[in-house]
């Protein structure tokens, strides 16, 4: 029986970022569209554009709905050629210290925003 098993050398890396600071198991992600302009990084504090549905760095003086924290990014997203698909976390415990904030937010502003979306945010030991 040829199980086709080969030894092959491995050249991708696995980095640990932290985000995620609780059971994975409890995280639910869905697919969502970003809004074109920038690029956004993994652990993105996002809030939704209530026109678009378009997904934005939630960022306090905007007044489109996307000031309101809503999902946090779960990958890397080149959005600067036009708006692209991302996934979004809606629900997990992360880790403050890993998240992207828009201008105006703290740890604070999005840790009470998120909280009852069912996004916790924590600050873990050692703030890693």
């Amino acid at each position: 029986m040829d199980l086709n098993t080969q030894a092959a050398i491995r050249t991708d890396v696995y980095i640990p970022d932290r985000l995620i600071a609780d059971d994975a198991d409890a995280i639910i992600g869905k697919g969502i569209i970003l809004l074109a302009g920038q690029s956004y990084q993994r652990g993105a504090v996002l809030g939704k554009i209530t026109a678009s549905g378009k997904y934005t760095l939630a960022a306090t003086a905007s007044a489109d709905g996307s000031q309101n924290p809503s999902v946090v990014l779960a990958q890397d997203c080149d959005a600067t050629a036009g708006d692209a698909g991302g996934l979004g976390y809606f629900a997990g415990t992360f880790n403050s210290a890993a998240l992207t904030l828009g201008a105006g937010h703290t740890v604070q502003s999005v840790t009470d925003a998120l909280r009852g979306l069912s996004i916790m945010v924590v600050d873990t030991i050692g703030g890693v």
